[in-house]
């Protein structure tokens, strides 16, 4: 059973956190609760809910706005800087940014409305169900641009099933959207476009075709789409972005792109226990030139914009390599998802390489989440090899799927974030929005961790770190921020960072200090000449800086 602690000194009237503004935001925003982890998480419920700090107005020429967020006791914590005369203390640890060098443009970081998030976010009362959405989408909040919408079920479903299960129906005539989709995900990604500032750009993932199409008739297990039932396959996309999108464009959303296939390779792997099809990269290729690259844009869809890969990024840069050596589907490739369970067996530079050799097409993080099974992979326990790839099955020691307050899984998304888009990725997708305190439900029992944990026993939410290392950079690096050149100076490695110009002009540092001393760093921008930034970031902590 997990022990919890209050912060008995964090007990204060609503209303008077209400009456804070966004500048007042501070480390007190947070009511505090332990559960005798590494940290604590934040409680929100249908009265009350933190806010994010925003940037977005003036800044005095010469300041910056820092926001940090510490193991020991704050979240999004405000105080501001100023350009100076550098210190002449020798601990210092020099951090350079140059706004000449640039590199690729930010399309947006967000989560996935799996059928489990609209499941636990319906539990919650109307006004729980707005603070969270806001948390997530609002200016209050760390404002998300991203959506991924499973087309059908996956595994964070109660049960496994497609769009026409009626075995032979290749002219899909029994073709229908679920409750799911009805209940579950329309009402909230609809909700949540309301609550957004800006568009949210919404992309749709396959986890696997209608059973009778497939070589195993299963929706899980070791099997393929049958290459007779690729037309049908193409047509079924086809309805599901009619049918969807359609239903979407009701409320004036749209889809801004969709992936061939989620993890691909996992259909071709002996045992996996969820929803999957199996994939070569020759077949895919195969099937995107031929059939559904052809079929949405014959149907009026072809705006949509078609990501391929959506797996490891063990199979960068091989799999675009093949899927673009075909002339036809590379007419209708845009981008390339990767996912990060596998990201201790290559390192990130597959990806600076495929960008190297796709100079044209974006690579965007699609899929991210800690819990018993990516512990499991991190942990290089019981891998084993299958058509000479390192792969995994879904076996062998766990650690809990939600662990409440931990600060080494926000280092873990942190981390990630810094490595991916320091290697030209252009936006990072987190998976399940929200889920329950097991981490479901998921009919495969795959239980994880997410950003925001529901409680729905006492209408209560509760935001992990996670959610605040995805804030650090949503909120702050804006669609369309470019970039920019930045180099530490950290013989430790235990500092890391990404930098960025936003479009309206400021700069966006993110700073990393995973280790377990305090660190001052010296900020350096190569187009100042007014000084640099001295900051002081306290042990295991994360910070964002802002100026102009």
């Amino acid at each position: 059973m997990m022990k919890l602690f209050v912060d008995y000194s964090l007990i204060i009237i609503p209303a008077i956190f209400c009456s804070l503004t966004i500048s007042d935001a501070s480390a007190d925003d947070c009511f505090r609760r332990y559960y005798g982890e590494s940290s604590f998480v934040c409680v929100c419920n249908a009265t009350y809910c933190d806010s994010a700090p925003s940037v977005d107005g003036p800044l005095p020429t010469g300041q910056a706005i820092v926001i940090s967020s510490t193991q020991n006791d704050s979240r999004f914590q405000t105080h501001y800087l100023h350009f100076d005369i550098p210190s002449n203390e020798s601990t210092v640890f020099q951090i350079t940014v140059n706004a000449f060098k640039t590199y690729q443009a930010i399309i947006g970081f967000g989560g996935a409305f799996t059928d489990a998030a609209g499941i636990n976010i319906a539990k919650l009362s109307f006004p729980a169900q707005e603070l969270l959405l806001s948390s997530y989408f609002g200016t209050l909040g760390i404002e998300y641009g991203i959506g991924r919408v499973p087309i059908a079920g996956s595994d964070f479903s109660t049960y496994p099933y497609s769009y026409d299960d009626f075995p032979g129906d290749t002219t899909l005539s029994n073709f229908s959207l679920t409750e799911e989709d009805l209940v579950f995900k329309i009402p909230f990604i609809n909700w949540a476009k309301t609550i957004s500032s800006k568009p949210i750009k919404l992309f749709s993932s396959p986890w696997s075709g209608p059973a009778w199409m497939k070589s195993n008739n299963d929706f899980s297990g070791f099997g393929h789409l049958l290459p007779e039932n690729y037309q049908p396959w193409a047509e079924y996309f086809v309805k599901s972005c009619k049918q969807v999108f359609e239903e979407y464009r009701k409320h004036d959303i749209n889809f801004w792109a969709l992936t061939a296939q989620n993890e691909p390779n996992n259909g071709r792997v002996p045992g996996c226990s969820w929803n999957c099809m199996g994939w070569s990269p020759e077949d895919q290729a195969l099937f995107v030139g031929q059939n559904l690259g052809p079929t949405l844009a014959n149907k009026g869809f072809g705006d949509v914009n078609i990501m391929v890969v959506d797996d490891q990024r063990t199979f960068m840069p091989s799999w675009p390599e093949t899927v673009l050596a075909d002339p036809e589907a590379n007419k209708y490739v845009s981008g390339f998802g990767v996912h990060w369970y596998a990201n201790n067996l290559v390192p990130p530079s597959v990806l600076t390489s495929t960008h190297e050799a796709f100079p044209d097409r974006f690579i965007l993080a699609t899929e991210a989440c800690n819990g018993k099974l990516t512990d499991f992979i991190f942990k290089n326990e019981n891998l084993i090899k299958y058509s000479n790839k390192t792969l995994f099955y879904c076996s062998g020691p766990y650690e809990e799927p939600v662990i409440m307050g931990s600060w080494e899984r926000l280092e873990s998304y942190a981390h990630d974030i810094i490595e991916d888009l320091n290697h030209w990725v252009a936006g990072w997708v987190d998976w399940n929005l929200v889920l329950d305190e097991g981490g479901g439900p998921n009919w495969a029992e795959n239980y994880v961790d997410a950003p925001i944990i529901v409680n729905n026993t006492v209408d209560e939410f509760y935001k992990q770190p996670m959610f605040y290392a995805m804030g650090h950079f949503s909120k702050y690096i804006p669609e369309d921020s470019i970039r920019i050149e930045l180099e530490i100076s950290d013989s430790t490695r235990s500092l890391f960072g990404t930098a960025f110009l936003r479009p309206d002009g400021k700069r966006s540092i993110v700073i990393l200090n995973r280790s377990d001393e305090e660190r001052m760093i010296s900020l350096v921008d190569a187009d100042r000449v007014d000084g640099t930034l001295t900051l002081i970031c306290p042990a295991r902590s994360i910070h964002t800086i802002v100026y102009v």
